[in-house]
């Protein structure tokens, strides 16, 4: 059947941003035998307190971009940022960590690790390299030119190279130098083989969906994920709503919700996305029971209520049984997911059963999956659900902006293709997605 949402001229060009990458060209668009290249990475891994990597799958998913360079005979200079040392160095957050994995991924290659990420001593590490080394810098985020976007910070990365690839898309949402501003000094610019990865699981997936199409958005903040379900509504079948962001749809539809987190500046905006969701074929689902507690890190009282008992000096940590019983009879139709942020507090054991719950159905009923988010990602990690999914994103940030229907800036300024063939069908705007 045709969606029948009337589609503005903003909501036509969000639809094509989703394949605009396809203008733009991969590391195999381009000539990079014997070059020097800067590859911007998302090495952004968690650390225990003995600053060893708990989780590599950030470092071992770029690999096939760097093996690709590698083989190409390239000087491979490769450049991330780790945690948030707020524009000044803080030896906490060096790549040192980093350094170590990448040698035990690369054995029989030299990887070298600078003191800094510009300056001369980086310059003449860059110029001693031979190809199909490896040099890593330093954290980026030392400097405030970094998350400042500052020309001169982004001119003096760009210096170090001859091309530019992106494999970072995590942090491809961000306008920052590394990820942004240095193309601006390069001829030529890419991206690598794991943003490419990405970006065709969700171009696929949000503008030629496997329908029904059922989105699960959880988590705490209903800020961020808010414009998400804006434009989704008309172009998903269904819309599941767990996590922390429930209590603020239930407490727009007249709930008491006890201690839990609402955002009351944002209840017109949920009341009036309840009101179009009606109007426009996409149904959203609420939870219709929770697991409420009276504390959180060391809770006395631990019960599961419906939505309409929750106590004054309750909050709610979790989804009922009842309300698992309703998202899988959404879910089991269903062809294809987008799942972003949990439904409960994961972390704790007691807290865990919603999330485990429906992701396990998604994996027995072999429904088509796409993960989204760190919280989500490690929920299916905890779990050992991870390599039993369709497909687990490196983004939050990034796949977010996606499912806003907005460009991703380190996508936006790579060059272009010479020729590129590039058109959405004039009938969506006529006739609507066909479901």
């Amino acid at each position: 059947m045709n969606y029948n949402k009337h589609l503005d001229d903003e909501t036509l060009e969000k639809m094509q941003n989703i394949l605009k990458f396809k203008q733009k060209k991969s590391i195999t668009d381009i000539d990079l035998r014997n070059k020097t290249v800067l590859v911007r990475v998302d090495f952004n891994v968690p650390l225990n307190d003995y600053r060893q990597i708990t989780d590599a799958r950030r470092i071992r998913f770029t690999l096939p971009t760097l093996f690709y360079l590698h083989n190409e005979n390239c000087k491979i200079v490769v450049i991330s940022h780790l945690g948030r040392p707020g524009g000044k160095k803080d030896e906490r957050f060096n790549l040192l960590p980093v350094y170590k994995r990448l040698k035990e991924f690369f054995p029989l290659t030299t990887v070298y690790r600078a003191k800094d990420c510009i300056g001369p001593e980086v310059e003449q590490m860059v110029k001693k390299l031979n190809p199909g080394e490896i040099l890593l810098l330093e954290n980026p985020r030392f400097h405030p030119g970094e998350k400042a976007n500052d020309p001169e910070f982004a001119r003096q990365l760009a210096k170090l190279a001859d091309i530019y690839i992106n494999d970072a898309f995590a942090t491809s949402h961000r306008k920052h130098a590394s990820t942004y501003g240095v193309t601006e000094y390069f001829k030529e610019s890419g991206y690598g083989f794991l943003v490419e990865k990405e970006l065709k699981f969700f171009s696929q997936a949000l503008s030629n969906p496997r329908r029904p199409f059922t989105v699960i958005l959880g988590g705490k903040k209903v800020k961020d994920k808010l414009d998400v379900i804006k434009y989704l509504i008309g172009v998903a079948d269904n819309i599941i709503i767990g996590g922390g962001m429930a209590y603020t749809f239930l407490s727009a539809k007249g709930y008491n919700v006890g201690k839990s987190v609402i955002d009351v500046s944002k209840l017109d905006d949920v009341r009036s996305y309840l009101h179009e969701s009606n109007l426009n074929g996409t149904k959203i689902y609420l939870p219709v029971d929770v697991v409420v507690c009276d504390e959180l890190d060391d809770p006395t009282h631990v019960e599961e209520v419906p939505i309409t008992t929750i106590q004054e000096n309750h909050m709610g940590v979790d989804i009922g049984s009842e309300t698992i019983k309703l998202f899988k009879d959404v879910l089991k139709d269903s062809k294809q997911v987008i799942w972003q942020g949990p439904l409960g507090v994961f972390e704790k054991e007691d807290f865990e059963n919603g999330t485990k719950e429906i992701a396990r159905f998604l994996i027995e009923n072999k429904i088509y999956s796409i993960i989204c988010g760190g919280d989500s990602a490690a929920a299916f990690e905890k779990f050992g659900f991870q390599d039993n999914i369709s497909f687990i994103s490196t983004g939050g940030g990034a796949s977010l902006a996606l499912m806003k229907g907005e460009l991703l800036p380190g996508i936006e300024c790579l060059s272009d293709k010479e020729e590129v063939e590039f058109t959405i069908v004039n009938t969506i705007a006529q006739k609507g997605i066909q479901r």
